[in-house]
């Protein structure tokens, strides 16, 4: 079966139903989705500066269950290293989350879906889809 990191922007879009989700299904279909430990910070993140009710939140938790969370290891953290530094002498850095979401990816070598293309363009190795503009 093959494995899909789903990028944070790309979880919210089917979480709530956003049209922009409809981009990625064929992407997605038959695959085993999979995010980084970071994607899941970054939503709970984003509910709680939102102020979302427990309700809400519960729904997330059992939304992100559809997903394999890809766990934190020395080889991630080696990944981001070389991301960041890259990304760096490239005059293009790249914020901590993302370098995490990518590093995700590379560490286990599955594509990253993503509709911020921009976040990732340019890493050397990174197997990018997106259908952004």
């Amino acid at each position: 079966m093959d494995y899909v990191v789903v990028d944070t922007d790309v979880v919210s879009f089917l979480f709530k139903g956003d049209t922009r989700a409809n981009l990625y299904r064929r992407h997605l279909e038959g695959k085993v989705l999979a995010v980084s430990f970071m994607t899941v910070a970054e939503v709970f993140h984003w509910a709680y500066r939102k102020n979302w009710g427990e309700r809400r939140i519960q729904q997330m938790d059992e939304n992100l269950r559809n997903y394999v969370v890809l766990p934190y290891d020395a080889e991630v953290s080696r990944w981001w290293a070389r991301i960041q530094t890259e990304r760096d002498k490239k005059g293009r850095p790249i914020s901590t989350a993302d370098a995490w979401v990518a590093s995700a990816a590379m560490r286990h070598g599955y594509p990253l879906i993503t509709h911020n293309r921009g976040d990732f363009e340019g890493i050397d190795g990174l197997a990018l889809i997106s259908e952004a503009p």
